[in-house]
Formats: structure tokens, C-alpha cells, sequence
């Protein structure tokens, strides 16, 4: 059982604006329709969607530009659609969003499966991003705490390890974060340095 998505569709062939009106729905998604790119990019401002599927050569704006604007403001997985085999549309299209890529004419069953790989790729690169941030944020967190055990080991004299234990146990104790514990101490230093 497939979820029901928002999709946002965009060509410029009125037929295939029309197949897509009719067949999302008969799939149990919700879909809005645009006839070019800067159409889709002001319908998702109004209507963010879960998933987008853009034409790559509309007039006014291409599917791939539509498709980065979009996820300036709301992040949603992309399948490219095209009838052209372009290598240099290609090689832009292997963007962040884009999660697929179909070749014109679109049957059914390819979209069925070109919207779940969507969602599911989409899914996995929104958790390898977070992890990623998390692991920055973790290093860089690191790094203060690590500058903190240095002024504590040169304001009390007193080995790295006894540092750490030190201001963990008052971390503990205050009931803080080592990294609010850490940036406490330095800030404490920064008063010092300014007597």
C-alpha cells in the first residue's frame, strides 16, 4: 500500500498535463498542475509538495532550475521527466533532489516505481544530511570542549584527564550539557582576560 502524497507535475504538453491529472489521483496521490517552471516554483510556494515531477525543456524556466528553487524554500524529492536524450541536461539533472528520472512516453507502471524509489532515495538523503550535520555539530563541539579543558588545566593545574572529570562531574551536577559546560568555562575566561 503505497502512501497518499501532494505531487506537484509541471510540462508544457497539454496531454501530459492531462495524463498526469488523471492518473496520480487513480494511484491515490493529490496533484496540481503547471505549464512551466516558474508556474511550478510560485504552485509550491502555495501548495508544498511531498514530491515533484517536472518536464526538463519547458519555456520560461527548465524542470531542473524549477526543481533547485523549489528546494531553496521546501525540500521535496524530483523525478525529471524528458523526451530528449541531452548528455549536458542529464549531467545537471544528477542534482541533490533529483531522485529519478523518466524517459517520455511515461506508462504507468514506470511512474509507480519512479515514485517510490523517489521517496524512498529522498528519505535516505535527508538521513545521510542530517547524520552529517550531526557529526559536524558533534566536532565542533568537541573543539570547545576541548578548548575549555585547557583553560581549566591551566587555571587549576591540573592534567587533562582531571580537567574532563572536573567539569563533567559539574555538568552532572548543574544538570548541563558538557558542551553548555564547556562554553561556560570559556566564557568565565574571556571576564578574566578582560580584568
Amino acid at each position: 500500500m503505497s502512501i497518499s502524497l501532494k505531487i506537484a507535475v509541471a510540462d508544457d504538453e497539454a496531454y501530459m498535463r492531462d495524463y498526469m491529472r488523471e492518473l496520480l489521483p487513480r494511484l491515490g496521490h493529490q496533484v496540481v498542475v503547471a505549464e512551466n517552471g516558474r508556474q511550478l516554483v510560485d504552485l509550491c510556494r502555495h501548495f508544498p509538495p511531498d514530491l515533484v515531477i517536472a518536464d526538463i525543456k519547458m519555456p520560461d524556466m527548465d524542470g531542473i532550475t524549477a526543481a533547485e528553487e523549489i528546494n531553496k524554500e521546501h525540500e521535496a524529492p524530483v523525478i525529471l521527466v524528458s523526451a530528449h536524450h541531452d548528455p549536458e541536461l542529464r549531467n545537471r539533472a544528477m542534482r541533490d533532489h533529483v531522485m529519478a528520472y523518466l524517459v517520455k512516453p511515461v506508462k504507468q507502471p514506470d511512474l509507480e516505481t519512479a515514485i517510490g524509489l523517489a521517496q524512498m532515495r529522498f528519505g535516505h538523503f535527508q538521513a545521510l544530511r542530517k547524520e552529517a550535520s550531526d557529526l559536524r555539530q558533534a566536532l565542533e563541539d568537541r573543539k570547545v570542549i576541548e578548548r575549555a579543558k585547557g583553560v581549566l588545566m591551566r587555571r587549576l593545574g591540573v592534567d587533562e584527564q582531571e580537567a574532563f572529570r572536573r567539569m563533567r562531574k559539574r555538568a552532572s551536577e548543574t544538570n548541563r550539557k558538557m558542551i553548555e559546560m564547556a562554553q561556560q568555562v570559556l566564557a568565565a575566561e574571556e571576564v578574566f582576560r578582560d580584568l
